[in-house]
């Protein structure tokens, strides 16, 4: 089986370079036209490459590490070999993506699966739409009546794109995504599977049956949001679904009807969103955790893998646990539930349930 290079690399950076990309200097007597050729963590690295460091984990392997040069922390700095140069900053993982970014563009967005521009001649797209020059619509893919796709953007194979959707410039829509009733902004990547505007789950339940509520609203996407695999965005039932600008969701991540999300939020995978929830900006869920219908969780909170919401949560504060609260009430909760679960002198019916 051949080896091929799916990211094959765009440029050939110089220390002199990275250190200038990231605003510090290199130290004293290294030759700033030293090339880097390819990049690679601290374990697997070897001569030519670039590797980060900012784990203590990693401490042992840093010190091992063949890496021609190496970013790091002020802390780390000692452990760093003498083979190899430390550039030391203080957002190592942050430069080593701009890094990245120059080294192999391809890899920073969703690109053609057909490795083609302009319009496939598979392609479907409605005579009433409307792409600027410069859209990509690959193999498959149906554009509908009354769409509008700005310039740069990439519409992958068989993606749907119902009728009145409008996307922005530079966006990266992936295999086998659909969107509907929706206004997607620029520099948007909807990763493959990703579904967005279809009915929100609203149903007016009696003991004679349960009536289907039609669901009006859109789902407003704003300006460099990232949604990954599968991901699924629930149209608005008598309000916008919104997801601000800047906004980074995971993988299997399921977002209801009515949910506004704010700015620069980071949404991890097989979060459960219901119906109605207001975040704010800066706001961090952690892997797994469900949050319940109509709550706000203020600006900058963050919330601990597999925790259930059931309250609004203050701006700033750090939750967990089921239901979720303050991390140290939370802590304090787990700590003394180990404590009664060693206690050697209870009941033997209380020590062991199966008793």
């Amino acid at each position: 089986m051949s080896d091929p290079v799916f990211f094959p690399r765009a440029a050939t950076p110089t220390l002199g370079e990275i250190a200038a990309l990231a605003g510090v200097s290199l130290p004293d007597g290294v030759d700033p036209h030293i090339a880097i050729t390819g990049a690679a963590s601290v374990e697997r690295a070897d001569r030519g490459d670039l590797a980060y460091m900012d784990n203590p984990r990693y401490g042992e392997a840093l010190a091992a590490t063949r890496a021609t040069a190496c970013l790091v922390s002020k802390r780390f700095a000692a452990k760093v070999p003498a083979t190899t140069v430390a550039i030391v900053t203080p957002q190592p993982y942050k430069v080593f993506a701009a890094v990245l970014a120059t080294m192999y563009p391809a890899a920073v967005r969703p690109g053609s699966s057909f490795d083609a521009t302009g319009v496939s001649p598979g392609a479907y797209v409605h005579p009433q739409a409307r792409l600027e020059a410069g859209v990509t619509v690959d193999p498959g893919a149906v554009v509908g009546p009354g769409v509008e796709i700005g310039t740069g953007t990439i519409i992958g194979a068989n993606a749907v794109i119902g009728p009145q959707v409008r996307i922005g410039r530079g966006a990266s829509i992936g295999a086998n995504v659909s969107i509907h009733n929706a206004l997607i902004g620029n520099r948007v990547i909807l990763h493959g599977g990703v579904r967005v505007g279809q009915d929100g789950f609203g149903f007016a339940m009696s003991g004679q049956g349960h009536t289907k509520v039609p669901q009006i609203g859109r789902v407003i996407i704003q300006d460099d949001v990232e949604i990954g695999a599968n991901s699924t965005i629930d149209r608005g039932a008598s309000r916008d679904t919104v997801i601000g600008e800047g906004t980074k969701i995971d993988n299997l991540v399921q977002i209801g009807h009515n949910v506004v999300i704010g700015r620069h939020c980071v949404i991890v995978s097989q979060v459960g969103i219901a119906g109605s929830v207001t975040i704010e900006d800066f706001v961090v869920l952690g892997g797994q955790v469900g949050v319940v219908g109509h709550l706000r969780i203020g600006a900058g909170a963050q919330i601990a893998g597999s925790s259930n919401v059931a309250s609004d949560v203050p701006p700033g504060a750090r939750w967990g646990g089921t239901p979720a609260k303050p991390m140290r009430e939370w802590f304090r909760e787990l700590t003394l539930l180990k404590k009664l679960a060693a206690r050697r002198d209870l009941p033997a019916d209380e020590a062991d349930p199966a008793s």
